[in-house]
């Protein structure tokens, strides 16, 4: 897949080439996102269950709180949209540099990074939401009413997806770093017991209450990711 040498400066032209390619996605994906998004928002509202307020809804209290959720959902929904194309720049920029047995890892890699980052915001939304929001809008519902601000929940729950996703990256970044020799799999099996202290530091930080039973939800997918992480490490180094 090697090609010959070019010079550096065509090297740059290629590269802002294919970023003003993929800022153009996500312009045109933050665009659809401005069109569905009332659908949008129910999605990320429907885990709620009809407890942000007494109407069910949520509710804004300053002038330009929903017009800034607006262009934040927009934002978020062009990046998420256009990552697909982010991957197929990449690697169109990255292939003639590679061998041909690289090229086809980096085939498995980047693409993997996306079924992995789909798998944790789903794990998130569909697992984790749901039981973290009825306990945080129910908890002393006999001593005050809900009215929870249409930013302050948007917020909450597009952290807790981005980073649900980024968690479950765990075992490719651990395949990645086993294939390339920095981190061999019995350096990861060896650091188990840190990689549960590890986990619930993260359970505690990613969920927004105390509740252990939550925290609970999030470590243990993560020491089941490690675990994963550790096997997929030792097929990378065979």
């Amino acid at each position: 897949m090697r090609d010959t040498k070019r010079p550096i400066a065509e090297h740059f032209n290629e590269l802002r080439w294919r970023l003003s390619i993929v800022v153009l996605g996500v312009l045109i994906g933050a665009g659809v996102s401005v069109a569905f998004f009332r659908q949008l928002v129910a999605v990320l509202i429907r885990p709620a269950e009809d407890h942000l307020s007494v109407t069910g809804g949520p509710v804004f209290t300053e002038v330009t709180e929903l017009l800034g959720v607006t262009v934040k959902v927009a934002i978020l929904g062009g990046l998420v949209l256009a990552l697909p194309l982010l991957i197929y720049q990449i690697m169109r920029f990255v292939a003639p540099g590679l061998t041909r047995k690289e090229f086809r890892y980096a085939l498995l890699i980047l693409p993997g990074s996306l079924v992995s980052f789909a798998a944790g915001v789903s794990f998130a939304y569909f697992i984790l939401l749901p039981p973290i929001l009825v306990f945080l809008l129910t908890f002393g519902g006999d001593i005050a009413v809900p009215m929870i601000r249409i930013g302050n929940y948007i917020n909450l729950v597009v952290t807790l997806l981005f980073w649900m996703g980024v968690v479950f990256e765990t075992p490719l970044i651990m395949f990645t770093l086993a294939k390339v020799g920095i981190i061999q799999a019995n350096t990861f099996a060896k650091g188990r017991r840190l990689a549960v202290v590890v986990a619930f530091l993260l359970g505690a930080i990613i969920t927004p209450t105390f509740d252990p039973v939550n925290q609970t939800l999030v470590a243990l997918p993560l020491i089941f990711l490690y675990e994963i992480g550790i096997w997929m490490a030792k097929l990378a180094r065979r």
